[in-house]
């Protein structure tokens, strides 16, 4: 009968295969990560590039050379944002379209195809955002915050990858959010979807790499933009509203956008497979990896300081459509600025 090989007369060469496998894959990935990406005409979709981080990406993607096409659901928002980026010299296309419906996706990266040429650059930047307590939101608000945050993404990029994989290369830049890292309090269905986004994110940057397709994922903090006069609060919305405003306008709290939007065209031409943007969004992912539970218990604290149930109860209104006499304010003098620069005011 054959004897069985002892512990010590097994051979360690496939360990030893593996792990060196490992490290080379590694060391390729990396340098294959840092050979820069060049945008002169390269074609660029932008989701929600009307306003904000969205419009503030596209003028940093022309600048660089690239054709941009930008899609929106506002046709007087998309058409301003339009001649913004022509009177910039920017060869553009603009898309009416919902990319939460998968079809009109796929009419809108044909569209692009067709006047463009195929998408390769896809940044996926629409989002919505719903503010105020877990008792005043509705299964509605999180399927709404799924299908815009976490399904648009998947519908573009599905609409997309024929092309890519047929040339061998592409990116695709996922703009996620720091609620994609931290449950953050009175913002239960935005948190989810952005969970959601990461993950599918970090996921497709492992299955997309063997066919050249490199995916970025971003996870902005607060940004000056002039968003919050279109999101959607509910409850106690002028309070709810002043606190989120306030937040969003602060030097040194919130980053400048169009800083952001460099940060984040560096990483898509470097292949980054994530980026956290601004110092204080740096500082609570470390502590949430580092301290989980002291930082529950801070955002636990945090909550108590928000405002209670009540006001409009499950209805909603819009940023704009719930100002008090602390918002505006001159603490949010930044933001308001900021909204007149990125398109968020008519």
């Amino acid at each position: 009968m054959a004897r069985a090989p002892s512990v010590k007369s097994v051979k360690p060469l496939p360990a030893v295969v593996l792990v060196a496998g490992a490290v080379g894959g590694i060391i390729a990935g990396r340098l294959g990560r840092r050979r820069p990406y060049v945008l002169r005409d390269r074609v660029v979709l932008v989701t929600g590039g009307s306003r904000g981080l969205g419009l503030a990406l596209a003028r940093e993607f022309g600048r660089r050379g690239a054709r941009v096409a930008i899609c929106a659901r506002d046709v007087s928002t998309l058409e301003r944002a339009r001649h913004d980026l022509a009177d910039r010299g920017i060869h553009v296309v603009a898309l009416a379209e919902d990319v939460g419906d998968p079809a009109r996706v796929d009419a809108a990266v044909a569209g692009v195809r067709e006047r463009l040429g195929p998408v390769d650059v896809l940044v996926n930047n629409a989002g919505v955002i719903q503010v105020g307590p877990m008792e005043m939101m509705t299964r509605e608000d999180y399927e709404e915050a799924m299908r815009t945050n976490f399904w648009a993404a998947v519908y573009t990029t599905s609409a997309v990858l024929r092309d890519m994989r047929a040339t061998g290369r592409g990116r695709i830049v996922n703009i996620c959010s720091i609620g994609g890292k931290v449950a953050v309090p009175h913002l239960l269905p935005y948190t989810a979807s952005k969970f959601a986004l990461a993950g599918f994110s970090e996921g497709l940057r492992a299955e997309l790499a063997k066919a050249g397709i490199v995916v970025t994922t971003i996870y902005p903090g607060l940004m000056r933009s002039g968003s919050p006069r279109h999101a959607r609060f509910k409850g106690r919305h002028r309070a709810e509203y002043a606190w989120f405003n306030i937040s969003d306008s602060l030097p040194g709290l919130a980053m400048n956008v169009d800083r952001a939007a460099r940060r984040v065209v560096d990483a898509c031409v470097r292949g980054d497979r994530h980026v956290v943007l601004s110092v204080p969004a740096k500082l609570v992912v470390a502590l949430h990896a580092l301290f989980p539970g002291i930082t529950g218990d801070l955002l636990a604290i945090a909550n108590r300081l928000l405002p209670e149930p009540g006001g409009i109860g499950r209805e909603q209104a819009a940023g704009h459509e719930s100002e008090s006499g602390l918002s505006p304010s001159w603490l949010t003098v930044f933001g308001e600025r900021a909204a007149r620069k990125y398109n968020q005011t008519a």
